[in-house]
Formats: C-alpha cells, sequence, structure tokens
C-alpha cells in the first residue's frame, strides 16, 4: 500500500511545547494567561493588525464579528456563495438571513457586481442589508478595490473571512486587515493550526473590545457576576495559544512551502490540455492554501470527480471544490444573485494534497498519475 498523502496536515515547528511547558508549570490551562495574549501580539505583528482577538475557532470569530455590528433577528447578511459552510452558518445562528452572492471568474470569490445588485434589491425594498462576509477562498485575494468601495457607498460594514488566507496579501497589505473585521481559523488543515482556534482583526479598538466582551460570556464589570446581554464562551486556551505561539515563528516558511507546491503542480501538469489554475492578478498574493485545478469540460480528457475517485483508491486525499451554498439543502430558501460562475467551478474543481512538508517526490507521484490517466483516456 502507498503511503497515504494528506490533503493538508499540521506541521509542528518544534517550538510549540515550551509554549505548552510554560502554560503547565504557571498552571494557565484554563482560557486567559500569558499565552493567549503573547500570540494575540504576534497575529498583530505578522497581520499588521492594530488589534487580535484570538478564539476558539474560525467559525466562532465570524459569529462574534457580526454580533458587533449589531446583526440580529431578521437582518439581511450578504454573504460569498462558494466557501465552506461555516461562513454563513453565524448569519443564522443570530437569526438574520444570508443572501448569497455568486463569485467572479479571475480570483473565484465575490462578484463586485453582482454584489451590488443584491444590495441595490434590498435598498429597494426598505431593507438594507446589515453586513457583507466576503471569503478569500483558498488564500486568494478577493476584488477587494471594488467590493470596499460597493461597500462604502451604501454603508454597509465588510467581515474579511480570511480563514484560509494568513499570510496572503492585496497590494501588499496583509489579507484580514482590510474589512471593518478579519476572521482567521487556527484549525488543523490550515497554513498555522492551535489544534482548533480562530481570531477576529480590527483597526477599531471598539470592535475588539465588545468582541472580547460578548466572547468571555458577556460578564459585566461588577464584583458580583452580572450579565445585561448574551455572550459566549468563545475564548482560545491558553494551552492551545502556546501551540500557536510555536506556529508564528515559522508561518512565512509555511506560506513560502505552500507557494512552492503550487509552482511545482503547475510546472508538471502544464503539458495537459484542459488543465487550468488559479491565477494570481498583479499584486494579488495568495498563500496558497490549498492548490486548485480546473478541469475545462469542453477541452480535459478528465473530470474532478473522476481524478477523485481514481486518487481515493491510491490512498491520496483530494477535496472537490467546495460546493456553493446557494445549492446546499439547508439554504434552499434563500435569496442568490449572480450566474453560474461558482457552480461551473464547483463541477470542474479539484484541490490537490498541499500540505506544507509535501516533499517533492509526492507532487511527482501525484502529478504522474493524473498524466497517466490523460494518456490512457487518449488512448
Amino acid at each position: 500500500m502507498n503511503t497515504k498523502i494528506w490533503l493538508s496536515p499540521p506541521q509542528m515547528s518544534g517550538e510549540e511545547m515550551k509554549y505548552i511547558e510554560e502554560a503547565f508549570a504557571t498552571n494557565w490551562i484554563a482560557p486567559v494567561g500569558a499565552n493567549v495574549g503573547e500570540f494575540e501580539n504576534d497575529l498583530c505583528k505578522y497581520t499588521g493588525s492594530k488589534h487580535a482577538l484570538a478564539l476558539s475557532s474560525g467559525t466562532a470569530a465570524i459569529h462574534v464579528a457580526l454580533d458587533v455590528l449589531g446583526v440580529t433577528k431578521d437582518d439581511i447578511v450578504l454573504c460569498q456563495s462558494l466557501t465552506f459552510v461555516a461562513s454563513a452558518n453565524p448569519i443564522v445562528y443570530l437569526g438574520a438571513n444570508p443572501v448569497f452572492i455568486d463569485s467572479e471568474p479571475t480570483t473565484w470569490n465575490m462578484c463586485p457586481e453582482a454584489l451590488e445588485t443584491a444590495i441595490k434589491h434590498f435598498v429597494n425594498l426598505g431593507k438594507k442589508p446589515k453586513a457583507v462576509i466576503v471569503v478569500h477562498l483558498y488564500g486568494m485575494p478577493a476584488r477587494l478595490r471594488e467590493i470596499i468601495y460597493v461597500c462604502r457607498k451604501y454603508g454597509i460594514p465588510m467581515v474579511e473571512d480570511a480563514a484560509e488566507a494568513l499570510g496572503s496579501e492585496y497590494f501588499g497589505q496583509k489579507l484580514g486587515t482590510l474589512g471593518d473585521l478579519g476572521i482567521l481559523s487556527f484549525n488543523g488543515n490550515k497554513i498555522i493550526t492551535t489544534s482548533g482556534g480562530g481570531a477576529v482583526l480590527s483597526g477599531r479598538e471598539e470592535y475588539i473590545k465588545k468582541a472580547r466582551h460578548l466572547s468571555t460570556q458577556a460578564r459585566d464589570e461588577a464584583a458580583h457576576y452580572e450579565h445585561s446581554e448574551i455572550g459566549y464562551n468563545y475564548r482560545l486556551s491558553n494551552v492551545c495559544a502556546g501551540i500557536g505561539r510555536g506556529q508564528m515563528e515559522v508561518v512565512a516558511n509555511r506560506v513560502s512551502g505552500r507557494r512552492s507546491n503550487f509552482s511545482l503542480y503547475k510546472n508538471f501538469l502544464v503539458q495537459i490540455p484542459g488543465i487550468t489554475f488559479q491565477e494570481e492578478p498583479e499584486r494579488f498574493s495568495s498563500n496558497r492554501w490549498l492548490t486548485v485545478v480546473l478541469f475545462d469540460e469542453g477541452k480535459s480528457t478528465l473530470s474532478a470527480i473522476e481524478i477523485k475517485s481514481h486518487f481515493d483508491k491510491m490512498n491520496i486525499e483530494t477535496r472537490l471544490i467546495w460546493k456553493p451554498m446557494h445549492l446546499q439543502p439547508v439554504f434552499r430558501k434563500a435569496y442568490y444573485f449572480g450566474g453560474k460562475c461558482s457552480e461551473k467551478l464547483f463541477a470542474t474543481g479539484l484541490c490537490l494534497p498541499s500540505g506544507s512538508d509535501l516533499r517533492e517526490a509526492e507532487i511527482f507521484r501525484i502529478c504522474t498519475q493524473i498524466v497517466d490517466l490523460h494518456k490512457s483516456k487518449r488512448g
């Protein structure tokens, strides 16, 4: 049996244990502690954000961010359709209504034109959307200049879901720092991990202060336990933050490794007709969290589902592109604005193994399988 190649396994730096042992030595096992504060400082230093709040997951971070913006029952929140369900679920947690926006074909992220069409629709109904959630899919920056322009034009705050995009840059600025609030994820398959965890970033101190209050059960300042609003138990543990501190020491290397994977895949597979990649526009820099290939239905002899099925048998983990939210049964009644871009990407795209420590020989093994399948189909 061939050795398993995982899609995006965690990779430790070797420095994590010293921070974990420090947490044990000082008995700071519960949430809050030196590691949490230092991890937040590390995030600010790396991203350039003025403020950061470490939480238990990226989903929790989106939930708190929307609550900070005042999203409540029956509000409209516009969300990119081509994303993981965690981008949309927190909208429903707050009793609001998700409205999904199609992608555009360059970045595969939110289409600014479809976004403005949706905003106009609801403004004309007297129901101005409360927030916009834009996602940087697989680490690729969205068309932020146009999207931010539309959001500011109508006075709607923007949440940057940069869960997949730590280390990516837009015109030299780290993603997660260009919106009113930014979201990061440190799940086990991300660029860096805290086992499970996330963060909220913002340039506005009052937003982070409110988020910190909400994420610690919204306890008021009083000698006793006083609560004037509903809060959450969302703070990151001091132990997990220790893992994050060790990971932050190597985050630049992890981004470099993922980008190297992308280049190798592209060099190996460029020979096959009908295979295309997610290309960077000028001054967009993706962390290449996952390398994704598209199999053009009109030009390729192969299909994404066929390759995935083959790799399943070969002990190689791959993943189809996210199924758009507007096609998900749970959101079947939600509004959707745009065309068929996200649907086409879902039908033709495949995520290849992209771990930071993936060896060139493993990439060669993967690409050889694709080349051989192409040759066998071509006859």
